[in-house]
């Protein structure tokens, strides 16, 4: 798929979830990020939080996938993330974003600066990101 390419062109937003403990533990294992306030409720409680919670990199990740899908694996020059959220177990959640600049090369590449987040259906944004596609210009 290609995605938009002119400024200020909305993206179509993706829907993932809802987040399952799962989801969370599976993304751990992969990561070789084992904090226990990820899938341990009790440990997350003492450390005052709600509950076990998202490891926030899942949610760069779906961005990054997000950016990919749209775009394709070999246009990705730099994606930037920003956290602001906990993503909690039964959240679903919408990445979105927008074209904030279109400059054309000569060398017949369209550079694209994206604007891109995460947010929780019902809830605030989670995370946020910066992103640089390449892709060939449109003739």
């Amino acid at each position: 798929m290609t995605g938009p390419r002119e400024v200020s062109a909305a993206l179509p937003e993706w829907n993932v979830g809802p987040q399952s403990r799962t989801d969370i533990v599976r993304y751990q294992g992969a990561s070789g990020d084992f904090n226990p306030i990820h899938h341990d409720d009790e440990f997350a409680r003492a450390g005052g939080m709600a509950g076990a919670f998202s490891v926030g990199m899942l949610q760069a990740g779906y961005l990054g996938t997000y950016c990919t899908d749209l775009y394709g694996p070999e246009s990705v020059r730099r994606i930037k993330v920003r956290f602001s959220e906990q993503v909690w177990p039964g959240d679903v959640l919408v990445c979105s974003g927008r074209v904030v600049l279109a400059t054309t090369s000569q060398n017949g590449t369209q550079r694209l600066e994206l604007e891109l987040a995460v947010r929780r259906e019902g809830g605030g944004v989670a995370v946020t990101a910066e992103a640089t596609v390449v892709v060939p210009a449109t003739s």
